[in-house]
């Protein structure tokens, strides 16, 4: 038989609400305080849900109350309930077209480096959007994530049916202070101090691969965690890293870093994964043209 005619014999949402604040604090009181509503309002919330089960859910000695067995076993699943509610709630508000959320999860050395020194342009352009920037690499599920957008370094595969908007091919090359590359490299880089990424572990292999420099060795290594600790470094005068634009395009344009021996293309785009066309949601697509404002920007 179809459980689709099933009636839910079930207590009031608000009824439910009341009793689940006053399980979760061991108080009617504090219960009425949080959902602004007076104590005998909570009294009565709970005593119709006893009514309508047949049983007590709490025991009320001295002015206090204890859940019974019973009301442990429903408070359990109401707050699993009302959490997963609120949960939805906030999803549906946030992903809707018209929801003054965007979430967009971005390559940690990107938004470290390049996109939220930006973020306050587009918070003034539009500031009736609040960006909620999470910082991860890769593969990404938008849908379980809860996420409008994701900025990637295409290294990886994409499913299908995500939409992708290139923003700009990458280029790599070493970089440096002036100060270093004077004062340790002297057109050798054999004398420098190469700096390493372990997110990156085969920059510099590739970049040596590219200029047919193999047998190329450095004088010492030194390796970070992160891409964006060791463009940090370079910038510190620790040693030299290979660096890509976008991340390194306002180091360079400011002489905080050089690039001697030149930037090359990797192979590789940065693009904006999105579920659907852009176009279709207003946010996202305020969001995207911006973006590619901004890397036009980035490149005269």
């Amino acid at each position: 038989m179809s459980n689709n005619h099933i009636k839910r014999r079930l207590p009031p949402l608000g009824a439910l609400t009341a009793f689940e604040s006053s399980a979760r604090h061991q108080s009617f009181s504090r219960a009425a305080q949080e959902l602004h509503l007076t104590h005998g309002a909570i009294s009565r919330a709970v005593a119709q849900i006893e009514t309508r089960l047949g049983v007590d859910l709490f025991v009320r000695r001295n002015r206090r109350v204890y859940l019974t067995a019973a009301g442990q076993r429903l408070k359990k699943t109401a707050t699993e309930t009302l959490d997963a509610l609120s949960l939805t709630v906030e999803e549906i508000h946030r992903h809707d077209s018209g929801s003054p959320f965007l979430t967009i999860s971005c390559e940690p050395s990107l938004a470290m480096r390049w996109l939220m020194p930006r973020l306050g342009e587009f918070r003034t352009l539009c500031p009736e959007l609040n960006v909620d920037l999470r910082m991860a690499g890769g593969p990404i599920d938008l849908l379980s994530e809860n996420c409008d957008i994701a900025i990637r370094r295409m290294d990886f595969g994409v499913n299908d049916d995500y939409q992708i908007t290139t923003l700009c091919s990458e280029l790599a090359g070493p970089v440096c202070t002036t100060a270093y590359w004077n004062d340790h490299i002297a057109q050798d880089l054999s004398n420098a101090n190469w700096l390493h990424s372990r997110t990156r572990p085969n920059a510099w292999d590739d970049w040596k691969a590219a200029y047919g420099l193999e047998r190329i060795t450095p004088k010492s290594e030194q390796h970070f965690d992160h891409f964006f600790y060791s463009l940090q470094a370079a910038q510190d005068r620790l040693g030299i890293a290979i660096g890509s634009v976008p991340l390194v395009s306002d180091d360079l344009k400011t002489q905080r870093l050089i690039a001697p021996l030149g930037l090359q293309p990797t192979g590789y785009d940065y693009a904006v994964l999105t579920l659907e066309d852009p176009s279709q949601d207003p946010r996202v697509s305020a969001f995207c043209r911006w973006l590619m404002e901004s890397i036009d920007q980035m490149n005269e």
